[in-house]
């Protein structure tokens, strides 16, 4: 690598200073200056930086892993087994399960590495190098550039380090903008491909509570699973094969069951998925406005739909319960996220902020020359999204994310064009194959009446939500034919469509034919649907091209305006480090919430006829004897505890770190009264909570009998 990461730029560790409070903050782990290990040591920390990350030898970073790309994991042993979470596997759990082999409900423990479940697709990552780029970048942009020609200089010059980087290598690299495209960093990654299921609780312990306790505290779930990382027999990453071994990880996390007390330091390292802590209140509002209120009620429809059939047919119910889990969880965010924004009056601070700013600018005229245009560019911005509605939220919920055959049909686009053109059989043929592959995997987790109902009920909604102006010339042929029903338009389609039916769909795979696919009915619609998506971006594309240059212009004005005060980047799916403290909460008045919950609590919340609530009939027993072997605390079994640490999605398998380094939870979700936490964290309000490390052993060891896992971690007794 060309620059180490060792010599900081004096502008970055002004801006990583002392945080305000030590429970905010997704900072950048390698960059852990004098003032923040101060602060953290002071709380009780017993490693050096150097423990916690770095590149040249074995630290707690290199046990942590980006889990699929959506979540993290970490290693916990010298074997490679990987902890996470079990909403994170949740879709292999699924995509393992059958009506006779029901793994989401009887849960599913490998007595030996052979019984262990490959997951196709799958992989973990780990972060090897880093390397600060800006000066690299920042030396080819120019203040006159315009904003298409400066990503186009960003674009390739990145693409330029990430060859150089990884020439003559198997790692990956990317670069990743910090501070709205101020500062540029290039991430190099090792990424292993054979990752198997080793061990998942029943979803009445791993979802316990379901959509009613989601985002909420006090929460009862042991929200685990376990994966192992198999690479070759040298070392190296590999494809699944018999002849793979168990990864042997340049570092792996000791196992601690000496419990949490309140106020006991507490620190998470995970990939934080996104944050946008420097939205503006002209964002906020709009968001109120325009985003949150269509995609709640869309994904309630969705979810609606799911649930009846779901509930009518244990098939369905397995198809269905990876993409239900998906809606369902941030439907409850956004509603969560709205109800915070304005109970806590988030605008009004960033309001606060925005004035701040201003005043500052106008007080120097060469602060005008360069950031005067920030606040009105902002207000014009949000002002022309405006007069687009809600479409791209609406387009996002109804038919990008809506019935399966729309994604399935617009994934043939391509195949359409080429059987159209007609010169390219060889071209026709590989398309066809691939074709193939995407269907098989679509059509696992399909059902026909499902589908049917979606379809309907998403025209219905995409014509109920977007001006007549606006609507695709689809919309006039099913007022034209249909007079409007949408639910015999959908009858149509799916009774026509090549793509409603496996058997159809692969006959057509086995010998495409010109006009097949753009005649039918489905591909006719999400042409339309598609289409007039595109015209509406190109009318936004100037409206994102503005507020790109407003936010890079705000966060460059905001670190010169404020020098002293720490900053740290918007999380964007890059390794974070977060610390704080194990402890309770006021919700409201005269309410306090305990830092812990027990099995107790398990057992009070049990209701039979509530499919979110059942408890396993092992469970109960083990409580009733009180058999929790050596992972009891005062006679009870801990199941989850909260920290005031600073997370957001993504971090969903985190590990929760004690002062000397050992695993003493996993972090799994965020309470209700502090859902505005990805735009304003909330210091007495917003918590991180998890499950507690012993409950997950107790499960393994009591619950499931699978001591054998227990025996290759290093235990802290």
């Amino acid at each position: 690598m060309k620059k180490s990461l060792l010599l900081f730029t004096v502008v970055v560790i002004m801006i990583l200073r002392l945080p305000a409070k030590a429970d905010e903050g997704m900072w950048l782990p390698f960059l852990i200056d004098d003032a923040l290990y101060k602060e953290m040591s002071q709380m009780g920390l017993n490693l050096t930086p150097e423990q916690i990350f770095s590149f040249s030898e074995s630290s707690i970073k290199d046990a942590i892993v980006s889990f699929g790309g959506f979540c993290t994991g970490e290693i916990i042993s010298d074997q490679g087994l990987v902890l996470t979470n079990h909403h994170c596997g949740y879709g292999r759990i699924q995509m393992h399960s059958s009506v006779d082999n029901d793994l989401l409900t009887h849960g599913f423990w490998a007595m030996t590495k052979e019984d262990e479940l490959p997951n196709e697709g799958l992989f973990v990552r780990f972060l090897v190098n880093i390397t600060d780029v800006t000066d690299q970048i920042q030396s080819l942009l120019t203040p006159d550039m315009s904003e298409s020609e400066r990503s186009r200089v960003i674009r390739e010059k990145s693409r330029e380090l990430t060859d150089v980087a990884t020439e003559g290598t198997h790692y990956t690299a990317s670069v990743s903008a910090m501070f709205a495209g101020n500062y540029f960093y290039l991430f190099t990654y090792e990424t292993f491909n054979d990752v198997r299921l080793v061990g998942a609780p029943p979803s009445s312990i791993g979802a316990y509570g379901g959509d009613t306790d989601n985002w909420e505290w006090p929460r009862h779930t042991g929200d685990f699973a376990l994966f192992r990382v198999y690479s070759a027999p040298d070392g190296s990453p590999a494809a699944y094969s018999p002849d793979n071994v168990p990864l042997k990880p340049r570092h792996h996390l000791p196992v601690s069951i000496r419990g949490v007390q309140e106020n006991d330091f507490a620190m998470i390292l995970g990939y934080s998925g996104r944050t946008e802590r420097y939205l503006t209140s002209f964002g906020i509002d709009y968001r109120l406005e325009k985003m949150y209120p269509p995609r709640i009620d869309i994904r309630r429809r969705k979810l609606d739909i799911l649930e009846d059939y779901m509930l009518e047919d244990d098939e369905i119910r397995i198809q269905y319960a990876s993409k239900h889990s998906g809606i369902s969880n941030y439907w409850k965010n956004f509603i969560g996220m709205s109800e915070s924004l304005q109970r806590l009056r988030v605008a009004d601070s960033k309001r606060e902020l925005e004035s701040a700013f201003a005043a500052w600018v106008n007080a120097d005229q060469a602060r005008s020359r360069e950031y005067g245009h920030v606040i009105n560019d902002y207000k014009a911005v949000y002002d022309g999204l405006r007069k687009f509605n809600s479409h791209n939220y609406v387009f996002a919920e109804a038919m990008a994310t809506g019935p399966d055959v729309i994604r399935l049909a617009n994934m043939f686009t391509r195949l359409n064009t080429l059987l159209e053109e007609g010169n390219d059989q060889q071209a026709v043929a590989n398309e066809a194959e691939r074709l193939r592959g995407v269907a098989e995997r679509l059509y696992r987790n399909y059902n026909f009446d499902v589908d049917r109902k979606l379809w309907g009920a998403m025209f219905a909604v995409y014509h109920e939500y977007v001006p007549e102006n606006d609507l695709p010339e689809i919309f006039g042929h099913i007022k034209d034919v249909y007079g409007l029903d949408f639910n015999a338009y959908a009858q149509s389609v799916y009774a026509g469509s090549i793509f409603t039916e496996p058997d159809r769909l692969f006959a057509f795979l086995e010998n495409p034919i010109p006009g097949k696919v753009n005649n039918d009915p489905a591909f006719a619609a999400v042409r339309s649907v598609y289409a007039k998506s595109s015209e509406i971006n190109t009318g936004l594309a100037e409206y994102n091209t503005k507020l790109q240059r407003a936010e890079r212009y705000f966060l460059k004005g905001l670190l010169e305006m404020n020098p002293d005060k720490s900053y740290y980047p918007d999380a964007n799916s890059t390794m974070r480090f977060t610390y704080g403290t194990v402890n309770g909460y006021n919700p409201r008045d005269a309410v306090y919430y305990g830092y812990y919950t027990t099995l107790t609590g398990v057992m009070e919340k049990e209701d039979p006829d509530h499919h979110e609530f059942v408890v396993p009939a092992r469970l109960k027993e083990l409580y009733q004897q009180g058999n929790f072997g050596e992972y009891a605390f005062d006679n009870n079994m801990v199941v989850n505890f909260i920290t005031n640490n600073d997370i957001t999605g993504g971090n969903s398998g985190s590990p929760v770190i004690n002062a000397d380094g050992h695993l003493i939870g996993i972090a799994f979700d965020a309470n209700w009264e502090g859902m505005s936490g990805d735009i304003l964290f909330e210091h007495d309000l917003q918590k991180c909570i998890n499950v507690d490390v012993r409950y997950m052993l107790f499960i393994i060891d009591k619950f499931a009998g699978a001591s054998h896992l227990i025996e290759e971690m290093t235990i802290i007794r």
